[in-house]
């Protein structure tokens, strides 16, 4: 037998939602499946980013540009600041990646919430640092807590907000007075994967924080409300000197042509930004109102998810459900064994959802 490296052993690997493909092929299913597990965007890619792929189809035969030097000059001008500020991965997925491989030595300290995104715990795994998991307080980040973990092993503190899969946020005057307690030293990661979903003014602008804090990487991406999924396109702030380092670390051509022409399209498809956030606010407030008739409890979100609750082994609601052409996601990685999270899809997936959910509860 082949050894492994020891800590390869103890991770469980990140798992997807399945795709409709495989559930149909799975279970036979004729009638129609819609997909409502990973918080992807149900009205389907921007249409900008569809044309401007379109139109460079023939060019695939090329090797994309190494730097992404076009799609982080739309960006710089879209988010004013330079691009030396600034890193294209392929999903922020890679991007949490690449800042464990630039930074984390075994048995450097990471802190973060438990639960959350799976990913960082197990980036924590692959370079050997010590995860400090500070549980959830009410499906939130408990960042006084957080904060008093920190020791001078701590190296980097990592915040999702909104949470996945809880939904909730911090606040602006809670992320402030949060920031300026963690040290200059210790990189402060802020993963805001679904921030285009989110009007609240209570919301950070983490983006103010980056002249002073150069400790301080932001994460985004193209996946959720700009429905490029497919095309695993993320992106980062942070100070030149984190950028400089990340960049040293990373593989070439690590975003393909493709979807850096897509992703610079996207940027500025405004229309199809607003039509996204005015469906997943109609869809929310639907399902709210439609969950609690049907007596679920649930978490309320920022996202394009809902986290929902039932008074049983979540799994079983989960099978019911794809047996029914509705696919959900369970959270078991997460230790919630009695929860689905549910993206929030169009009206009728919405509808469909609801009615599956009246007809097996």
């Amino acid at each position: 037998m082949i050894e492994l490296r020891s800590f390869v052993n103890d991770i469980r690997p990140y798992k997807p939602g399945k795709p409709i493909e495989e559930v149909v092929r799975e279970l036979g299913i004729t009638r129609e499946v819609i997909k409502l597990a990973s918080n992807e965007n149900p009205l389907g890619p921007s249409p900008r980013a569809i044309q401007a792929i379109q139109k460079r189809l023939t060019e695939t035969n090329l090797y994309p540009d190494d730097n992404c030097f076009y799609l982080k000059k739309v960006m710089s001008n879209k988010f004013q600041l330079p691009s030396e500020q600034i890193i294209v991965g392929s999903g922020s997925v890679e991007l949490i990646e690449l800042i464990f491989k630039a930074y984390v030595n075994p048995g450097d300290e990471i802190i973060m919430s438990e639960p959350s995104f799976i990913m960082y715990k197990i980036a924590c795994q692959i370079y050997g640092g010590k995860r400090v998991a500070i549980p959830l307080v009410d499906y939130s980040h408990d960042i006084n807590s957080m904060v008093r973990a920190i020791t001078n092993r701590t190296k980097i503190l990592i915040l999702d907000n909104p949470i996945n899969p809880t939904g909730t946020i911090i606040s602006e005057d809670l992320f402030k007075r949060f920031i300026e307690q963690v040290p200059d030293h210790i990189i402060c990661v802020v993963d805001e994967a679904y921030r285009e979903y989110i009007e609240n003014a209570n919301y950070p602008r983490t983006m103010d924080y980056l002249k002073q804090k150069t400790n301080l990487v932001i994460l985004h991406t193209f996946s959720k409300i700009y429905g490029l999924a497919g095309l695993r396109v993320g992106y980062g702030f942070s100070s030149d000197m984190i950028i400089s380092a990340l960049m040293k670390v990373r593989l070439p051509f690590n975003v393909n042509l493709t979807a850096q022409i897509g992703a610079a399209a996207a940027l500025d498809d405004t229309e199809f930004v607003k039509k996204s956030q005015k469906n997943n606010e109609n869809g929310k407030e639907f399902l709210y109102k439609e969950l609690r008739r049907l007596n679920f409890s649930l978490t309320p979100t920022f996202g394009n998810f809902i986290l929902v609750h039932f008074n049983e082994d979540a799994k079983s609601i989960f099978m019911k459900l794809q047996a029914e052409g509705v696919i959900t996601r369970t959270v078991l990685e997460y230790g919630l064994t009695n929860s689905l999270r549910i993206t929030i899809g169009t009206p009728s997936q919405n509808e469909q959802l609801i009615k599956t959910l009246t007809k097996i509860h």
